[in-house]
């Protein structure tokens, strides 16, 4: 199924010119057009408090705030402007520690570099037909890091206990 993404707004912080606006031409392909950018993460966040993104893309590594640290603020600072923003992780480092880690920290999607476009509008579509459940625990505050719901096997031991 194609969407129509005209009406998306997103913010895309990447520090490298080139590959922002690689991005943002493959963004303008899906007729997407509400597009603000930012050349790293504290430009990114003072950035969401007037700009009201459906979608943050956001690259790992930049200085002087990385999309981690980036991401962190947007999930759990107390004055963020939207902590339920879907953001969508893009970098060029893809081993399963950095996964977990972006995971971790309330990343709602991955996606490695060199971005396709056929790559970028699966994790968009993702996000619009699968939007997942936050959590907010003791050390976490994100969507729901689980992926599927497995059958449980064994005993049940949780139950109307009187």
């Amino acid at each position: 199924m194609a969407y129509d993404l005209e009406r998306l707004s997103i913010l895309l912080v990447e520090d490298d010119a080139s590959m922002r606006a690689l991005i943002r031409d493959i963004l303008y392909s899906f007729g997407i057009s509400n597009i603000q950018t930012a050349p790293e993460g504290s430009k990114a966040y003072a950035e969401l408090r007037h700009f009201p993104a459906d979608i943050v893309l956001t690259d790992w590594e930049m200085d002087p705030l990385d999309g981690i640290d980036f991401t962190r603020m947007v999930r759990t600072s107390p004055d963020s402007p939207n902590p339920f923003v879907p953001i969508i992780m893009l970098t060029a480092h893809s081993s399963l520690e950095r996964v977990i880690e972006a995971r971790d920290v309330g990343v709602t999607e991955f996606l490695a570099k060199p971005v396709t476009a056929r790559e970028l509008y699966s994790r968009l579509v993702t996000v619009i037909e699968k939007p997942r459940q936050f959590v907010r625990a003791s050390e976490y505050f994100g969507p729901d890091r689980r992926r599927t719901v497995k059958d449980f096997m064994g005993e049940e031991r949780r139950g109307d206990e009187e």
